[in-house]
Formats: structure tokens, C-alpha cells, sequence
């Protein structure tokens, strides 16, 4: 048995339910993912199109970040899963850097190597990786390879041509496959940007940078005094003028 991911890139539709499902489910911690929903914009307005790309380890059938490990932490499991053994991690990150998917982070908490394991745990117990389970569309599509008669066998049958790998030159064999979706879609250097232009909009700069003819101290006392008065430019509070040096008030009373 050789277990597989294939994901339908025509049926996702962006919600990031397998995102949130995969960091409840794996408990991943702030600023980590295992697996993350990536989008890109296509086009020129008004003829645009958003497209999502699900990325999670790719399970390699000859991954480096396996054969880099000094430890042995990361292994094959006999259903082809690259798994991580957190007990014999050392934390070198030398799996991080020997992905060619950035599908590895070290973990916060136990400065330990983590990443997707297609929930080894669950398929263990008989179920499917809670990514699949939440998927409202039914987009991500998990089972043996080796099985001619499985479900992502026969979709990958059916869709003969259009089943994608991602970096496929780094020659690592992955077994996470895409179908549907452009070259834009898996490769990032594809993807055009407009020289000029940023995220959002045309790039442009200021042509000065604050007010050179006030102080830092102008910043906070104008909301205050309503204005910059030539009196309280770079005085100190403690040598503003006292009104009542100055005979603004009477003793007893007001003016």
C-alpha cells in the first residue's frame, strides 16, 4: 500500500476549512502551518480570476529531508507516509532546509521538527485526515496509489494529463498530486507581476517624509493646544509660562 493526496484545484474554493481543520486537529501552534491555502490573482481587470492552491508536505517517495536527517526523526512509514518521531528530533532544522516545499517548521514549543503526516494518527485508528473530512466540496482526495480500484486511482485515471506535481525538476517523486489549476497556479516564478505596480495598486512615494519644521514634541501637544504655538515649539512643560505669574486671575475670584 502506497498512500496518496491528490487535490482538485477546480473544486476548491478557497474557504481554508482544511487549513482550521488541520491546525485543531494537530494542535499546530501560532505563526506554523502544516498546511496552508495560498492564493493568486490572474489577469488584468476586468477579466481576472482568483485561484487556491492547498500546500502541505508532499510526501515524497525519495525526500531529502528523510535522508538528511542525522537522527532518523523523520522515516517512512509502510504506507509511504514520511513521518516525524518529535522524541528523536535534535532540532538541527536541517530537514527545513533540505525541503524543496518549505513544508517544514520547527516547532516553538519542543524546538522540534514538524509538518503534515497526512494525520498518521487517524489512519491508524481507520479514518481520514481531518483535512479531507472537512472539505465542503470534497476537493482533497486521500488513498492508495497502488490500488487500481481507489478512488484517487481512478481520478487520476480519468484525468489523464492534467494531474500536476509541484517542482517536479527537483525529481524528489512526490505523492501529492493537483488537478486542474495553471502553471501560475503551482509555480511561483510563472506567476508575472507588473513592474511598477505592488499587491494592490500603482507604487508611488512620498515626496517628503514628515514636516522637518517640527519637532517630535509638536506631535503631541498639537491634538492638545489645537495648533503649533511658537511658545511650546521645544519648551519643556516645567518653563511654560504660569498664568498666574502673569496676572490672568485675581485672588477671590474670576476676571
Amino acid at each position: 500500500m502506497k498512500l496518496g493526496f491528490l487535490v482538485d484545484l477546480n473544486l476548491c474554493m478557497g474557504c481554508k476549512g482544511c487549513e482550521i481543520a488541520c491546525k485543531v486537529e494537530n494542535e499546530v501552534p501560532l505563526s506554523s502551518w502544516r498546511l496552508r491555502v495560498k492564493y493568486i490573482d490572474i489577469g488584468t481587470f476586468p477579466d481576472t480570476s482568483r485561484n487556491f492552491t492547498p500546500l502541505r508536505c508532499n510526501h515524497c517517495e525519495s525526500a531529502p529531508c528523510e535522508r538528511i536527517c542525522p537522527v532518523s526523526a523523520l522515516h517512512y512509514l509502510d504506507n509511504g507516509i514520511v513521518n516525524v518521531d518529535s522524541s528523536r528530533c535534535i532540532g538541527c532544522a536541517g530537514c527545513m532546509m533540505a525541503c524543496p516545499y518549505g513544508a517544514i517548521y520547527m516547532d516553538p514549543e519542543s524546538n522540534t521538527a514538524d509538518k503534515c503526516t497526512y494525520c498518521a494518527h487517524r489512519i491508524e485508528g481507520g479514518m481520514m485526515p481531518a483535512c479531507v473530512v472537512a472539505c465542503p466540496v470534497e476537493a482533497n482526495i486521500f488513498g492508495d496509489i497502488e490500488d487500481e480500484t481507489s478512488h484517487i486511482s481512478r481520478y487520476i485515471m480519468e484525468h489523464q494529463g492534467n494531474v500536476q506535481v509541484r517542482k517536479p525538476e527537483k525529481h524528489t517523486d512526490p505523492k501529492h498530486f493537483y488537478v486542474g489549476g495553471g502553471n501560475q497556479t503551482l509555480n511561483p516564478l510563472a506567476h508575472e507581476r507588473i513592474e511598477g505596480y505592488g499587491l494592490f495598486n500603482n507604487i508611488t512615494h512620498l515626496d517628503t517624509i514628515g514636516d522637518p519644521h517640527h519637532s517630535i514634541l509638536d506631535r503631541f501637544i498639537a491634538p492638545i493646544f489645537g495648533g503649533h504655538n511658537d511658545h511650546l515649539k521645544n519648551e519643556s512643560f516645567l518653563d511654560m509660562p504660569n498664568d498666574a505669574d502673569h496676572g490672568s486671575h485675581k485672588e477671590g475670584g474670576h476676571e
